[in-house]
């Protein structure tokens, strides 16, 4: 058990409305990473932006249910964030969301204490959906490794990011040489890792020295949603906390998605999109 380690979501997190089924779920890929962490057996912390609305207040009842601290969050005037998706044969299909509602327009802005409170953790996990790039600097001058999520979605600016994180996961839709290609033209001096997952096809990693590529495990999914993300949360905590081999961390990332996939939601703690009630908490 790994208690006394501790890590933190810093960005997004948002509610997933299943329009085809009128329920929703908490869930964004900083709060996923905490989640995560959380049921591997870790001390997880989310810090990030909330809404006031009903929606802000089912995630921060999951967050609390599952033992995820958010005493550095912010709680603003206006929407969570949200997204739309529909279920289909097991796939998630997004249908739109409101780019991160109330933590887009009013970004997490950090003090000293809040610094301060960065610099205690072991790990640190952003993400391209953050609306926290602006803080990235900051964070990787206090010595904590940075791992950042890409996704499919980055553009040249947002890849400056690489020069500041240990850890970059990115979403591929391309042949493994143009993959190799890529990564070996973004590993910077401060990278540890960069890894490219590709669907369907296999997993691509590069250390700097050597690619190392994993075949995907296929299972019967009942909801594909942040799949990615335990993807990533388990090759993190093994890789960078447990000392594991890129290879060995790998497989470990599989077995936990492959378990992930098994429920419904993100990370489950499901409500229905209509009638829902929360703590009136801050």
């Amino acid at each position: 058990m790994t208690g006394v380690i501790k890590v933190l979501g810093l960005g997004d997190q948002v509610v997933d409305q299943y329009v085809n089924l009128a329920v929703m779920y908490p869930g964004g890929n900083a709060l996923n990473f905490a989640a995560f962490a959380r049921k591997l057996g870790y001390e997880a912390s989310f810090m990030g932006v909330f809404g006031d609305d009903r929606e802000s207040r089912v995630v921060k009842a999951a967050i609390d249910a599952i033992g995820i601290d958010r005493s550095h969050c912010r709680t603003e005037h206006g929407v969570n964030g949200c997204a739309k998706v529909a279920i289909i044969d097991g796939e998630r299909v997004f249908l739109g969301s409101n780019e991160g509602g109330v933590s887009s327009e009013k970004p997490l802005d950090c003090s000293q204490a809040d610094f301060d409170y960065i610099a205690s953790f072991r790990l640190v996990h952003m993400g391209i959906w953050g609306h926290c790039d602006h803080l990235l600097k900051d964070v990787s001058a206090l010595g904590v490794p940075v791992s950042y999520d890409f996704s499919d979605e980055f553009t040249d600016e947002t890849l400056k990011a690489v020069d500041y994180v240990q850890y970059g996961f990115f979403s591929l839709d391309m042949p493994g040489y143009r993959v190799k290609g890529l990564l070996k033209r973004l590993f910077s001096p401060s990278n540890r890792v960069l890894v490219a997952t590709r669907g369907s096809r296999s997993t691509i990693a590069f250390d700097g020295r050597r690619f190392y590529e994993m075949a995907p495990r296929v299972v019967k999914a009942v909801d594909t949603m942040a799949a990615g993300d335990a993807s990533l949360t388990a090759f993190l905590l093994s890789h960078e906390i447990e000392g594991k081999g890129v290879e060995e961390s790998l497989a470990d990332a599989q077995r936990f998605a492959a378990q992930a996939v098994q429920l419904e939601g993100s990370f489950g703690f499901g409500v229905p999109i209509q009638g829902v009630e929360g703590n009136e908490d801050a």
